[in-house]
């Protein structure tokens, strides 16, 4: 306070300082509730949206009828058609080996495979050729006196066969029979010590070397002839009536044996990618298969060892699936296999709802299941997902562009056409 100042000014003044600081604060508090309410007005309640309700979804595909070639698969092992096991005839140590008389190894005809040791052999040989000269000499010795008795004596009549030595001259004879039998033998064995087979041969397994001494009837090798190879395959008889070609092969008619060569495809799975070789039916097994009731048909592969192109040779063992193209199925509609339910039901999709179908099946391979009847045209077959599904129940739907399985129905377009061309 200054000092000249009067004592009641100071208080006047300090009086009206607080007066307005009350006043303000009382003014910003009403601001404050103002503009609480007008916002609690201005908000407006959030709208009650109603909760939409999700249909199931299903997968469909629509399918449509048409004349659909019958393909019928079987599956089977590649088996040889010859196999040979390599077995001396005669004794005596090996003196040659071929180079590829070893596991895998392919030998050509008429190559020679092992030698035994012929010494012995043509030593036999020589002596058993001096035995027939020898018995030459004793029959032209014998045939000559007979003669010359005859011209001494023309016209005497013998009164005993021993005057013509008739007895003498046919023991020649049947002692150079002998020899020349024995001579036969001896070249026979000779031959022998060579061993070569009449065809070519892949080899599977070997036990000989430079050295051995082997025996007859000891085995030294097994080989498969490569001319040919062979696939049993299993078709049951609903398979079999669809081709009528095959009835033929069910019969035991030897005339017509050889020229049942029905034309087939056999795929593989060989060096990374499927690879097909030509092939022919040409004999059932003459058997039904009691656990699985097939009727084995035996396929036969040509030169498969031969390589074409990038394909590798087909080797026995190998997994092969048998392809035989056959009549057609008239009106026929082909169902992915996962749309099957229960052995031959399908589920439809028709105006937004479920329908269970049953349907008439013709036949079936691992991706399709062809149907005879039972589907109209255009059909919108569920092919997923096939859990829960309940006949009526409204779904949504969505086209199935997934791929068509393991198989591509394509192929048996494909097979089909170029059997009947």
């Amino acid at each position: 306070m200054r000092p000249d100042a009067a004592p009641g000014q100071g208080h006047e003044r300090d009086r009206r300082s607080s007066g307005w600081r009350a006043l303000s604060v009382l003014f910003v508090l009403c601001i404050g509730v103002i503009a609480v309410l007008a916002l609690r007005n201005a908000r407006k309640p959030p709208p009650h949206a109603r909760a939409e309700i999700l249909l199931p979804q299903v997968r469909v595909r629509r399918v449509g009828i048409a004349e659909v070639p019958v393909v019928v698969r079987g599956f089977g092992t590649v088996s040889p058609k010859v196999e040979v096991d390599i077995v001396p005839e005669v004794a005596g140590r090996v003196v040659y080996v071929h180079s590829e008389l070893k596991t895998g190894g392919l030998i050509r005809a008429h190559e020679r495979i092992l030698q035994i040791d012929p010494l012995d052999y043509e030593l036999a040989v020589r002596q058993a050729r001096a035995g027939v000269e020898e018995a030459q000499a004793r029959l032209d010795v014998e045939t000559a006196e007979a003669q010359l008795r005859r011209r001494l004596n023309p016209e005497a009549e013998p009164d005993s066969p021993l005057v013509d030595r008739e007895p003498q001259i046919r023991q020649a004879r049947a002692s150079l029979e002998s020899a020349k039998a024995q001579l036969a033998v001896a070249e026979r064995r000779l031959q022998r010590t060579a061993i070569s087979l009449p065809f070519d041969v892949l080899v599977a397994g070997e036990a000989v070397d430079l050295g051995h001494y082997l025996t007859p009837g000891q085995a030294v090798a097994k080989a498969y002839g490569t001319d040919a190879f062979e696939i049993e395959v299993g078709l049951e008889d609903r398979e079999l009536a669809w081709i009528d070609e095959l009835k033929e092969y069910l019969t035991l008619d030897a005339d017509s044996t050889g020229a049942r060569r029905l034309a087939v495809d056999v795929k593989a799975t060989l060096a990374g990618g499927r690879r097909t070789w030509d092939g022919h039916i040409v004999r059932a097994a003459g058997r039904v298969d009691g656990s699985s009731g097939t009727v084995p048909l035996i396929v036969e592969v040509q030169r498969p060892l031969d390589v074409v192109g990038d394909r590798p040779p087909l080797l026995p063992g190998t997994s092969a699936e048998v392809l035989v193209a056959g009549g057609t199925l008239e009106n026929g509609v082909a169902v992915p296999r996962d749309a099957i339910a229960d052995g031959n039901r399908i589920w439809l999709v028709q105006d937004g709802r479920l329908h269970m179908q049953e349907v008439d099946i013709a036949w079936a391979d691992e991706a399709f299941a062809y149907v005879a009847s039972g589907l109209p045209d255009g059909a919108a077959v569920v092919t997923g997902p096939m859990d829960d599904l309940v006949e009526g129940m409204q779904v949504r739907t969505q086209p199935d562009v997934a791929e068509r399985g393991k198989r591509d129905h394509l192929e048996t377009e494909t097979l089909y056409d170029k059997e009947r061309q």
